[in-house]
């Protein structure tokens, strides 16, 4: 995006940088319309796209999890949520010890795993927690679950999200809970967040009030608190992502699917993989036909992105960029250029049109669609 450098990214752009290094296969995605998007290195414009295609800005400042899916629901942010790559500040963590009464490890941007691997076995001699955090605004606590009893980590990330308000207001405050020894520690599902309550009248509390189902998929209930979501999937991995939407799709008649998929940013785009991010693409990309093909005649399908993560680059972070847009179904307007949308909440009011509501943001595109 042109404030790209604001955000220490200029040069970032995931798709198109990772077709120039390693070269990605995406003959599927390429005939809804991918490469009419913008030029890709070995992804051709389609003569003939099979779906509508343009790409959106992100007009929230930020370049989060939590900032870029608020604002596909009509949530715009004033300021972003904040991030702290070198850790957070001692005012904070003075508080967050002495409510506790346990000193802390840690305190540092770090992979989940990797942290609990460096300090799990300090953590189990000491019983001190470990805090971490992430490219997102999130303020995470490591316990092994027989030296600090879940009970206590749920008790002290409802200690921290009462701190962390104000100018310290992160975005998420999650429980990471794991088992095990040194050198075979595990994560288990109890995790648990905390997340910023998002303001009334978003997309899923309209449609939440319109009597539709909203089933999840992924890390979506919990970036929304489980705001108007009936049923929900939690998922390890692209993989269980894919197979669940397709498992949701063959139980609904009616509503929305909302999907994360988490390996491109957790396991490629932080990591800098350039060649599992790759491979994870076209993975997705060969799922594509089977999705289609269990879409009902009214259906509605829209693949997007929350922010850029550019693996090729030296930052970890997210990415400040224009994400793609592709829309397909049995009813929608072939080779439709939806242009550059001003914001990632057109996405949402076209979803609110289509089932009679409206929300704050956004400009719907449906009409273009039909």
């Amino acid at each position: 995006m042109p404030d790209a450098a604001q955000y220490g990214d200029a040069g970032s752009d995931t798709l198109g940088n990772i077709a120039r290094l390693r070269g990605i296969q995406l003959p599927n995605m390429a005939r809804l319309g991918l490469g009419n998007i913008k030029p890709l290195t070995g992804i051709p414009a389609a003569a003939s796209p099979a779906g509508a295609y343009g790409k959106c800005t992100l007009a929230s400042p930020g370049k989060d999890t939590t900032t870029g899916h608020w604002e596909m629901v009509g949530i715009h942010l004033e300021k972003p949520f904040p991030l702290y790559p070198k850790g957070f500040p001692a005012d904070v963590m003075n508080e967050f010890e002495r409510r506790t009464g346990r000193r802390s490890l840690g305190n540092k941007a770090a992979s989940g795993t990797e942290i609990i691997k460096e300090l799990g076995e300090e953590h189990m001699r000491t019983g001190s927690p470990i805090v971490y955090t992430s490219a997102d605004s999130v303020f995470q606590i490591a316990a092994h679950e027989e030296v600090i009893p879940l009970w206590e980590l749920y008790k002290m990330c409802e200690t921290a999200r009462d701190i962390l308000r104000g100018p310290h207001e992160v975005g998420r405050v999650i429980a990471r809970p794991f088992t095990g020894t040194p050198g075979n520690f595990a994560r288990t599902p109890n995790r648990h967040d905390y997340a910023v309550p998002p303001p009334k009248g978003m997309l899923l509390d309209q449609l939440h009030d319109r009597g539709l189902l909203i089933h999840s998929v992924g890390k979506i209930f919990d970036v929304f608190l489980g705001r108007g979501i009936q049923e929900s999937t939690k998922t390890k991995n692209n993989t269980e992502g894919m197979a669940e939407t397709l498992s949701a799709m063959q139980e609904m008649d009616r509503g929305m699917i909302y999907v994360n998929l988490v390996d491109f940013d957790q396991q490629y785009g932080h990591r800098n993989n350039v060649e599992g991010y790759g491979a994870a693409l076209e993975e997705f990309d060969a799922w594509v036909p089977g999705f289609q093909s269990q879409l009902r005649e009214g259906d509605l399908a829209i693949f997007t992105a929350d922010h850029g993560c550019d693996p090729t680059t030296p930052s970890t972070d997210h990415s400040r960029e224009f994400v793609p847009l592709l829309v397909s179904g049995p009813k929608v307007r072939t080779g439709v250029n939806l242009g550059t949308r001003a914001s990632l909440s057109d996405i949402g009011q076209t979803v609110a049109e289509n089932y009679g509501a409206r929300i704050s943001q956004g400009q719907s595109f449906l009409s273009q669609l039909l």
